[in-house]
């Protein structure tokens, strides 16, 4: 089972909501988001477009617009290189578009994912070359490309790298040295010299923020508000789907970016909507990462990310309709291939009895190769394990992992690097490619040999903001919780506990069994209608153990003479809204 933990940060939680007019509940929760300071909550609760920090807090930034601004002027040919995901796709429409609009000479390449891989590679070098560029302008990579940009350079090429990605380092006796590219100039907020408050944003914000600043230099103020406004969408979009905590500038962005999503004038983007039937939605975070986003997603995997930017660059919104129809497609191809990915993981696991080992390592030759992170994912989020699964690739294997909190992959793959052809990440997760299978049998010995995981760390650790009663989730105080949206990575949706709840009658839903919906009542015998989306089997067998399979039964009966299963729970309310009429619905997340 879970461990469930109750934050107990210390404030004076009652003064803080008498001065900003909130609930001291909302106060608790605020403060279990580490906002102590009153600029942090007046920002997080009032903050508006305007109190963004200047383009030019981070570094480089002043002389990449500048020298940027340089080759606009003097009809330079501009090409920006890209990433095959949603960030690297958002950050090349925000640039080309922008520089375009400056009056600049820019075109644009999105490397395709199996025969380019990532970021910079020779062969784009010689392109550009052939293609006499003059500059290129690197966006959500190029911070670890050496060689390509060296050789850029000896062919007389000006790089601007504007990334978000850690600075690779050497490390010796202890002591880690970063290298930074030999690029013209480089704006990563992760560089040492980097000095502005919030490093943890995308590679679309920093594309928008040098927009932002080439608009400055030039003195085009009107056509500076126009492009933020056409632009902050895309910034919003890449900022969700590449799980950057909404915090500080990230919220601001992400709130107001989808408020004018729903107002954008770009014909793909608003296809895009239409297909998905969120034309007349307020759209939230969740339509950005799960709906929208894995659209994008599906090209660079399945096809070619190319699609996704040309879908943002079509003027005619019947054709766009058509190509998004075709990413939503692709996306569904995308789903059913990773539900059959994740069987066939469990079931190998599982048949040879490798789901106890520390480190899941899992060999499927003929799945897609784009396709083995979200695998990963799902897999870690079953077993609550790092997952490593990797595939055939046209030479030796590539892989992708997902990490848990007491795991850093980057740091525990670096221990076996010889092992790699190539590999890189971070903390949480990583991508990999080795010789062969022996390999690959040699890194699942070593990682869990070497693994210090112990039990504890397996077990989820769910944070609750509050113990509350059911009672106190009325209309107000649910729509009081509206003040901390958007919801999403580093601003996770407040959850609630309750104990000795009866579950009173109930039935499973959805085409594959997978949500219940019940009626429950608290101590008082107050009762509200419950709904559970997740595993109703694991659910199912919870009730059976604990109270009998008669019993459980007698839960969906619809029995008179039933009088209830209690169970603990982490919950938190919502607003059901139904033929006009709203009523409060609890959403459990956990049970015990």
């Amino acid at each position: 089972m879970e461990k469930w933990m109750v934050a107990a940060k210390k404030a004076d939680f009652n003064a803080i909501a008498q001065k900003y007019g909130i609930t001291p509940v909302l106060a608790r929760i605020m403060r279990n988001r580490d906002l102590t300071e009153d600029e942090e909550i007046r920002l997080f609760l009032k903050g508006t477009l305007a109190d963004r920090p200047s383009p030019f807090a981070l570094y480089g930034m002043e002389k990449a617009a500048e020298l940027l601004l340089l080759k606009i002027r003097e009809g330079k040919k501009i090409r920006v290189i890209g990433d095959y995901d949603v960030d690297g796709i958002c950050s090349t429409y925000i640039l080309c578009r922008g520089i375009q609009a400056l009056s600049g000479k820019a075109d644009r390449v999105i490397p395709h994912r199996i025969r380019d891989g990532y970021g910079l590679n020779i062969s784009l070098i010689e392109n550009a070359r052939e293609d006499e560029v003059d500059t290129i302008l690197t966006c959500d990579n190029g911070i670890a490309a050496f060689e390509e940009i060296s050789l850029a350079r000896d062919y007389g090429m000006t790089v601007i790298v504007t990334d978000h990605h850690e600075v690779p380092y050497t490390e010796e006796n202890g002591n880690k040295e970063y290298h930074l590219p030999p690029a013209d100039v480089v704006v990563d907020p992760k560089q040492s010299a980097d000095t502005s408050h919030f490093k943890g944003i995308c590679g679309a914000l920093i594309a928008y923020k040098l927009i932002e600043a080439l608009c400055e230099k030039s003195g085009e103020e009107e056509k500076k508000k126009s492009l933020q406004k056409e632009l902050l969408p895309f910034a919003a979009l890449a900022t969700v789907c590449d799980v950057m905590e909404l915090r500080d500038e990230n919220r601001i962005i992400v709130k107001y970016g989808m408020q004018q999503m729903k107002e954008t004038e770009n014909p793909g983007l608003l296809a895009l909507l239409q297909v998905n039937d969120l034309m007349d939605k307020e759209l939230s975070p969740y339509h950005a990462g799960f709906i929208l986003g894995p659209c994008l997603n599906a090209t660079g995997r399945l096809d070619s990310a190319d699609r996704a930017l040309r879908l943002f660059e079509e003027t005619d919104f019947k054709k766009a309709v058509t190509e998004a129809y075709d990413l939503k497609s692709l996306n569904d191809s995308r789903k059913q291939m990773t539900e059959d990915g994740v069987s066939e993981a469990v079931r190998m696991l599982e048949a040879e009895g490798r789901e106890q080992d520390p480190v899941l390592v899992v060999y499927l030759p003929d799945c897609h190769e784009s396709i083995a992170g979200i695998i990963a994912g799902r897999l870690k989020e079953k077993y609550h394990k790092p997952v490593l699964v990797a595939t055939r690739a046209e030479e030796g294997i590539k892989g992708s992992g997902r990490s848990i909190e007491a795991y850093s992959m980057y740091e525990e793959l670096s221990k076996c690097r010889e092992l790699f052809t190539k590999f890189g990440g971070h903390k949480m997760a990583a991508g990999f490619s080795l010789a062969g299978e022996g390999d690959l049998n040699e890194l699942r010995k070593r990682l869990n040999e070497n693994s210090t995981l112990t039990e504890e760390d397996f077990r989820e650790v769910v944070h609750i903001d509050v113990p509350m009663p059911l009672s106190y989730a009325d209309n107000r105080f649910v729509k009081e919780l509206s003040l901390l949206e958007p919801f999403g990575a580093g601003n996770p949706k407040p959850v609630f506990a309750q104990k000795n709840v009866r579950l009173l009658s109930g039935k499973i839903l959805g085409k594959n069994r997978n949500v219940g919906k019940f009626r429950i009542a608290d101590e008082s015998g107050s009762g509200y209608d419950m709904i559970y989306f997740g595993d109703m089997e694991k659910l199912d067998r919870f009730l059976s153990e604990t109270y009998g399979e008669h019993e459980k039964e007698a839960l969906y009966s619809g029995s008179r003479s039933f009088e209830g299963l209690t169970v603990s729970m982490v919950y938190y309310p919502e607003i059901n809204r139904y033929m006009g009429r709203e009523s409060i619905q609890i959403v459990m997340q956990y049970y015990c």
